[in-house]
């Protein structure tokens, strides 16, 4: 990685962490919608990374996460989980696009992005209500606030991918 990328996904990092912990941590709408847009860090890091300091960039993004929500490690798990599963999720999503390293997230077409985001999203929030709530009673609460949660999050990150992409 070039030092301009490490500088771009250090301060990505930082700036999804502090948005996530001043201002997105406390919205709770109706008891079950929360939007974690700190995710959107994993499924930008460059496709031509290091896969293994994603993971362990992606534990210390949870972690921070979890310090400061009390959340006794749900975001590190879930946050480890996706960025271990992405390359599989980007394959299925894009294709032989992914397998050349010709991908930009914000040039694909609408529906690939939809289903990358979608399924990045609603795997994070499975695993994370998952960890949470760790009760198989409350099934239908796991999968009320990943849904609720997960499309109020994939709005948000399809919002800001769109708002601070490049045009060209």
């Amino acid at each position: 990685m070039q030092s301009n990328d490490f500088l771009i996904n250090a301060a990505r990092f930082l700036i999804l962490l502090f948005i996530q912990v001043i201002f997105l941590n406390n919205i709770n709408l109706f008891g079950y919608i929360n939007p974690y847009l700190y995710i959107l860090f994993i499924m930008v890091y460059p496709f031509t990374g290091n896969q293994s300091l994603l993971i362990v960039l992606a534990f210390v993004l949870g972690l921070s996460i979890d310090i400061f929500s009390d959340s006794g490690g749900a975001h590190a798990a879930a946050a480890v989980f996706i960025a271990f599963v992405r390359p599989a999720i980007l394959k299925f999503s894009f294709g032989v696009s992914y397998e050349y390293n010709t991908i930009k997230i914000s040039k694909t077409a609408m529906g690939e992005r939809l289903t990358y985001i979608a399924i990045m999203v609603l795997i994070h929030h499975l695993v994370l209500f998952s960890m949470e709530i760790f009760n198989f009673k409350h099934i239908l609460l796991i999968l009320k606030s990943t849904l609720f949660s997960g499309v109020f999050s994939s709005v948000l990150i399809l919002c800001t991918i769109l708002i601070f992409s490049r045009k060209n």
